[in-house]
């Protein structure tokens, strides 16, 4: 394994004209130190197992390769029959998935070859006319493509160059079984590139089963940290958790911040939380539909969204040019995806800042964190200044309410007592007048005598006639 390399140019690259040329058009001349050992091994027709850490050029040390042993193959015909499917790029999340096609499309604008992405969470019948059209390189989510598979909307039998992207998260995210099933349709002769941010017991499993003889690259120290995020954690109880992110929110010159939970309901409950605020705060996660991801994604990078929360289903897939902080208001139980999260910032050789919230529950999931990347994180220490202000806005609200309460139970007090020797007048003075005894009445007069009785009958308590 070389994890050293000279400073190249990727005009030493060996790279088509057409391709130098939308790079140079992106502002890049030097290449990453992962796209200067990837490029011309991949060229060469080796298999590799890649790593490096997030944000380091990992797109392009696949895509141009890909283009330039594809650039035999391109047509300008608008016969599908010329534009088959010959290289296959498996991404774990639709954001990544989109973002790398993206990438390609850039890298081969001076070129005839095209490419599609296909993804789940959108109706599978937008994309089969775009499939039929023709394409050289397809970008993948494994469950999508299945779909694509069994209905027959694609044909794998011509696929030369097979990519897996963020391979360690796929298999984190289950997709073992689908890659498996993807593999046996694709032809024996083909080159394998595997690109992992991590390099653990099951990836090396996974090269074994499609790698032929692969080439280890590792530019940088497998699970490690940027040197370029300062890292920092915060001690804080959960309660107050909302409070200080507020506060660092407020304080903080970034116009960009992405926030990771771990669950989608605090995900959702937190930016609803913190617009009340005042901040202009999304989130995205997988309840989300694909269009309203899209949306809240494309509203961050416009500047429009100040907060992003995400859940790390977008851990791996958001790509934001100089994104300044990330702040992990929960810590990931799985320590890997705190390298991921950072990751987020810092890239391309820019600084960032890596903030986490920790209480006590989780000082566990931190000590895992830095045994991981084998370092101690700074922990700093705040002043509440809203909690401080809101604490004390309270706590005079409720001495005025008590004090108000009293005043009023007093008043009450008074005038029960006072009410208790006034008497009502009558609305009728006549009730009020002493009783006086009317004139006599003579009693009326009843009639005894047996003779006008009416006869009653025997059962009812009568008696028999003499």
């Amino acid at each position: 394994m070389d994890t050293t390399t000279d400073t190249v140019l990727f005009d030493a690259l060996g790279l088509a004209a057409p391709l130098l040329k939308a790079v140079q058009e992106t502002g890049y001349t030097t290449p990453t130190p992962i796209q200067a050992k990837a490029i011309p091994l991949a060229l060469q027709g080796m298999d590799l197992m890649a790593g490096a850490q997030t944000g380091t050029g990992k797109t392009a040390a696949f895509a141009l390769p890909i283009l330039q042993k594809l650039l035999p193959f391109a047509s300008s015909s608008t016969s599908p029959a010329k534009h088959p499917i010959r290289a296959l790029v498996l991404t774990p999340t639709r954001e990544l998935a989109i973002q790398v096609e993206e990438s390609i499309k850039i890298y081969a604008k001076h070129t005839p070859l095209k490419s599609l992405v296909v993804f789940g969470g959108v109706d599978i019948k937008t994309q089969t006319p775009h499939l039929k059209t023709g394409i050289e390189i397809l970008v993948a989510t494994p469950g999508r493509l299945l779909d694509h598979v069994e209905q027959k909307t694609l044909n794998l039998g011509q696929v030369q160059i097979l990519v897996l992207d963020e391979a360690d998260r796929m298999l984190d995210m289950g997709f073992m079984p689908d890659l498996k099933r993807i593999l046996a349709l694709l032809p024996k002769q083909r080159q394998n590139l595997m690109f992992s941010a991590t390099f653990s017991n099951e990836i090396k499993k996974l090269a074994d089963d499609f790698l032929t003889n692969p080439t280890l690259i590792e530019v940088a120290r497998s699970n490690a940290t940027n040197d370029n995020v300062t890292q920092k954690v915060y001690v804080v109880a959960q309660t107050n958790k909302q409070a200080l992110l507020t506060q660092l929110l407020s304080e903080s010159d970034s116009q960009q911040v992405i926030i990771f939970t771990k669950t989608k309901i605090t995900a959702s409950k937190l930016s609803r939380a913190l617009q009340k605020e005042g901040i202009a705060a999304d989130a995205i996660h997988g309840d989300k539909s694909q269009k309203e991801r899209i949306e809240a994604l494309d509203a961050f990078k416009a500047g429009k969204i100040t907060a992003l929360v995400a859940t790390d289903v977008a851990a791996r897939g958001l790509d934001i040019s100089d994104l300044p902080m990330v702040i992990n208001y929960e810590i990931p139980s799985a320590p890997e995806d705190y390298v991921h999260r950072i990751g987020r910032t810092g890239r391309a050789g820019a600084s960032g800042v890596a903030i986490s919230l920790v209480c006590e529950e989780e000082e566990k999931y931190l000590a895992e964190i830095e045994k991981l990347i084998k370092r101690s994180i700074t922990r700093e220490t705040i002043e509440f200044k809203n909690t401080a202000k809101k604490a004390a806005k309270s706590a005079y609200t409720e001495d005025h309410n008590s004090q108000n309460a009293n005043e009023s139970l007093s008043s009450n007090r008074q005038a029960t007592k006072s009410r208790q020797y006034v008497r009502k007048p009558s609305c009728d003075p006549w009730f009020d007048k002493p009783y006086e005894p009317s004139v006599a009445v003579a009693k009326p007069q009843y009639n005894t005598s047996s003779s006008n009785k009416a006869p009653v009958a025997a059962l009812l308590g009568g008696l028999r006639a003499k």
